[in-house]
């Protein structure tokens, strides 16, 4: 069963709590504290306000059923994610919120624990600048591709800078409409784009950032030196985040190379080249692709193709007029329980119920 529920705001899903709530770890009287209630689930949502543009945002949730949260139109903000326990515990990601909406299925009796670093403006666009600046050459044209696609959705021309794009994308309030979703604003080249930088943006947590993950959880301060601490520790997370982009990896690889067999899997869901014809392609070998993957991707070159399929299905059973059997297709699957089995284990419903789900939402 998939419990529907509009969410226009972050902390909808849950009622105002209290900051002597005994299941947080500290809390102080400016702290915002939204509790699941009872016949939900259980656990929290808090909201550490630190500077205007900078807060710290703990999860710790269980629901009791699968919920359904269509996130309206938000304020454009950056998210730095440290996943303690849920579908990518052990992982770090980068997220830029452009002020469209939000689609997703939370899972039922899986514990969702997290710390979220937000900038908004001004910082967010210091700190995007900050993540595209430690992407590869290739993944860096990625991440132009989809600042293009949104600039030219609100009105930019077809020639400017990253700067100037990075001015009006951040700047002020969306151009887009309420209901509008990412998914409908990119075509299909600049999704194939997202799908890249959401791979380039995943990092696993290191032991220096669950030091500090500890330190947060365990402030022992109150009070404006309680803001100073956490403050000072937010930013050096983030720090140590732009620190993984940037390690050398454990043997020297040709990232070109490995991109670009990346980029081929991409653009060939339906109909993707074999292991032999891929390494061809691209000039290696097949052990020296499967290590370059793991290095790269932390997955086989299948393993990252099975991601990228069910990364477009995710976006065509939100945008499309297709059948459950079309979309697998469209992405490469011969058989609809094989494509059904992997998407419910990714995503934690099966894509009818999910495309279901978006479609009421939607109408």
């Amino acid at each position: 069963m998939v419990t529907g529920l509009v969410s226009n705001q972050w902390g909808d899903s849950f009622l105002p709590g209290s900051a002597g709530d005994a299941q947080l770890f500290h809390a102080d009287a400016s702290d915002r504290i939204f509790v699941c209630p009872p016949q939900a689930g259980q656990g929290y949502i808090q909201k550490i306000l630190l500077e205007d543009d900078l807060n710290i945002i703990i999860h710790d949730f269980t629901f009791n059923q699968k919920v359904v949260r269509d996130v309206k139109r938000r304020s454009k903000h950056l998210r730095f994610e440290f996943q303690i326990a849920g579908a990518y515990a052990g992982y770090s990601t980068f997220t830029p919120y452009f002020g469209l909406k939000h689609f997703e299925i939370a899972p039922a009796q899986k514990r969702s624990f997290e710390i979220e670093i937000i900038f908004q403006k001004p910082a967010l666009t210091k700190h995007f600048q900050a993540f595209i600046e430690r992407l590869s050459p290739q993944v860096y044209g990625d991440a132009k591709s989809v600042l293009q696609s949104i600039y030219r959705h609100q009105g930019g021309g077809s020639m400017a800078t990253m700067d100037e794009m990075l001015n009006q994308v951040f700047r002020g309030e969306s151009g887009s409409r309420p209901d509008e979703a990412f998914e409908h604003v990119l075509d299909d080249e600049s999704y194939s784009a997202v799908i890249s930088l959401i791979q380039a943006a995943r990092h696993p947590i290191t032991p220096a950032m669950e030091q500090v993950i500890g330190q947060i959880l365990s402030c022992p301060y109150r009070g404006v030196i309680r803001r100073a601490y956490l403050k000072g520790k937010a930013l050096e997370l983030v720090s140590l985040y732009f620190e993984t982009m940037v390690q050398p990896h454990s043997r020297k690889i040709d990232l070109h190379c490995i991109h670009q067999a990346a980029a081929i899997l991409r653009k060939q869901l339906a109909n993707p080249p074999t292991v032999e014809a891929l390494v061809r392609q691209v000039g290696t070998n097949r052990l020296y692709l499967n290590q370059g993957f793991h290095q790269v991707y932390g997955t086989t070159p299948y393993g990252y193709l099975r991601d990228c399929r069910l990364w477009q299905a995710h976006r065509l059973l939100l945008t499309a007029d297709l059948s459950v059997s079309e979309v697998a297709t469209a992405v490469g699957y011969t058989c609809r329980s094989h494509f059904a089995t992997a998407f419910r284990q990714r995503v934690g419903v099966n894509p009818k119920s999910f495309q279901m789900a978006a479609w009421q939402h939607n109408s």
